[in-house]
């Protein structure tokens, strides 16, 4: 049986960056996942928004430091995931969503979040096609932005096996191998493999493989639907943030990708749990209202597609993110709640830190608030 460093089940949104940062510390690893190929799970299905601005600290160091890798990935690396520096922005046109915003502004600039608030005029001066009618202002935050979820899988899994990372697909994890209460490898359909670090970074498909180890973690997809259109010329800088709940939906958000089109996607209220990707013909007419409601200018782009995707979701919608006490040698990296894409880089290179035992102080703080032993009570405030 071929021995590794360490076993990740599941090469999406944080298994390829785990690999990376794995590998570059100078281990071994071994990819497993049940696609063809990497990112072919949920990662595919997103939309590409890369923002720190959360309402949680885990979250925004956690992305804070996947902007770093993003923003600096074609130059350390050579290759263009197509980063777009854009920033995001929340809008507000209600005391409500006012409110929250400017009650989150403290913690996130606290944690180093650069963001401010903007009134009504300067909102519009940094999106200017906004429907001014009831505008009170928004958040801004510049340092934010995209990229190409499909390229950056692809430069993941390129860089992580120069460094030795090796891959296996359309090969399903079907068991770990545990002895006297700690790993020592992984079962799959097609052989075994020996190991004493198992991560489980299965995204959806997560508490399936937590109860391969006699574990359980509370992880349940349910479905979110988003849609591209074709490309027009540059004239939106940040993606656009709309936490207002409405009939059947709780916020919507929407950008222009570097190559030009727009990219939308919906929180539907209430969520449609389970594990079906097929697109509906609701999605497009309800989140069409929405858009053009918001900006009228909207309403000439057309449509190229939809698709839906998974979200992993927990009950506090935050990550569950560390070491399980039952199982040595088995780490949780799951629960990403369809921010898997924007927090991957940032959990792979933590998840690198614990594999090395060389957790820095805030590493600590991170993995006490995303713990698998925390209460599931509350919840992320900017969804």
């Amino acid at each position: 049986m071929k021995v590794y460093d360490a076993i990740v089940v599941g090469a999406g949104s944080v298994g390829l960056p785990a690999a990376f940062f794995l590998a570059q510390a100078g281990l071994k690893p071994l990819v497993i996942d049940q696609f063809a190929g990497p990112g072919q799970g949920s990662n595919k299905a997103a939309i590409g928004g890369i923002r720190a601005t959360h309402s949680a600290p885990s979250k925004i160091r956690l992305c804070l430091e996947s902007i770093a890798v993003f923003s600096t990935w074609q130059e350390t690396y050579g290759d263009d995931i197509y980063w777009y520096q854009g920033g995001y922005s929340f809008v507000a046109y209600r005391e409500r969503e006012e409110r929250i915003l400017k009650d989150l502004l403290a913690v996130q600039r606290a944690h180093g979040l650069d963001i401010d608030w903007l009134d009504r005029d300067d909102f519009l001066g940094v999106i200017p096609d906004l429907n001014p009618e009831g505008l009170i202002g928004g958040t801004y935050s510049p340092g934010d932005g995209s990229a190409s979820p499909l390229l950056t899988a692809h430069a993941f899994y390129a860089r992580a096996r120069e460094r030795g990372a090796e891959f296996l697909f359309r090969e399903r994890a079907t068991g770990i191998i545990r002895r006297h209460g700690r790993v020592v490898g992984v079962r799959t359909d097609k052989g075994g493999y020996a190991t004493e670090l198992v991560i489980n970074a299965a995204g959806p498909w997560a508490r399936a493989v937590a109860r391969m180890g006699g574990l359980d973690v509370p992880v349940m997809p349910d479905s979110h639907e988003a849609c591209i259109t074709e490309p027009v010329e540059r004239f939106l800088e940040p993606m656009v943030v709309d936490i207002r709940p409405a009939a059947a939906s709780k916020n919507y958000y929407f950008y222009q990708h570097r190559p030009g089109p727009i990219l939308f996607c919906i929180t539907p209220e209430p969520p449609i749990a389970g594990t079906d990707r097929r697109e509906t013909s609701a999605f497009l007419p309800m989140i069409a209202r929405r858009m053009v409601g918001l900006m009228p200018k909207l309403a000439h782009a057309r449509v190229r597609r939809t698709w839906r995707g998974l979200y992993p979701m927990t009950p506090d919608g935050f990550p569950v993110v560390g070491w399980a006490r039952e199982l040595e040698g088995y780490i949780h990296a799951v629960g990403m709640c369809g921010q898997g894409y924007m927090l991957g880089p940032g959990v792979g290179a933590l998840l690198a830190r614990m594999a090395k035992g060389a957790l820095e102080a805030e590493d600590k703080e991170t993995l006490e608030e995303l713990s698998p032993y925390r209460t599931l009570v509350g919840g992320e405030r900017l969804g």
